[in-house]
């Protein structure tokens, strides 16, 4: 490649020519270097793509040290960025409550009984209830789903939210 200072690495083809003369190299220097894991097409072209952008300020003879520097860099970036990912991957979450141990018993018993209320229910009540408040399905798309109306679906809930009511003390639900 000629030394001249008339060419700028912002015409076409001279940019041409030096992708051509350094790419393949450039790309062989970080695959050896750092391994084929951390994408080395990708950062060879970011350094091209870094040298157009620069162009102006970048001139021929250093054209080749900065690639390298710039491609060199990029990888020294990701190899970074990868430690903190795996930093604050070891990092373990704490796994403690502040609940009490009666709480949790409590939890557990009411449980276990609004579960034995719910498969006592019939199912067609059992359904349009699951349907409505643990799936979010609105009264119309339920009726659709069931094929009925949206007045037995209003009703299935009711009544199936009455005998919960009745069986559980302290049952709510919005």
């Amino acid at each position: 490649m000629e030394k001249d200072l008339n060419d700028s690495i912002c015409k076409e083809a001279v940019f041409e020519r030096i992708y051509n003369k350094y790419s393949k190299d450039l790309h062989a220097y970080l695959y050896y270097k750092y391994g084929e894991q951390l994408n080395p097409n990708d950062k060879v072209q970011d350094a091209f793509v870094k040298l157009w952008n620069n162009c102006k300020k970048v001139t021929l003879s250093k054209a080749k040290s900065f690639l390298y520097t710039v491609a060199n860099n990029m990888m020294l970036n990701d190899i970074k960025h990868q430690k903190v990912i795996l930093k604050h991957k070891q990092i373990q979450t704490k796994h403690y409550t502040y609940e009490t141990p009666e709480f949790i018993l409590e939890k557990e018993q009411f449980l276990e009984h609004y579960n034995k209320v719910l498969t006592s229910l019939n199912e067609e009540q059992r359904v349009a209830f699951l349907l409505n408040k643990t799936e979010g399905k609105k009264h119309s798309e339920i009726a659709e789903m069931l094929g009925v109306t949206q007045k037995v679906v209003e009703y299935r809930i009711y009544s199936a939210f009455n005998i919960l009511k009745k069986e559980l003390k302290g049952f709510k639900i919005k």
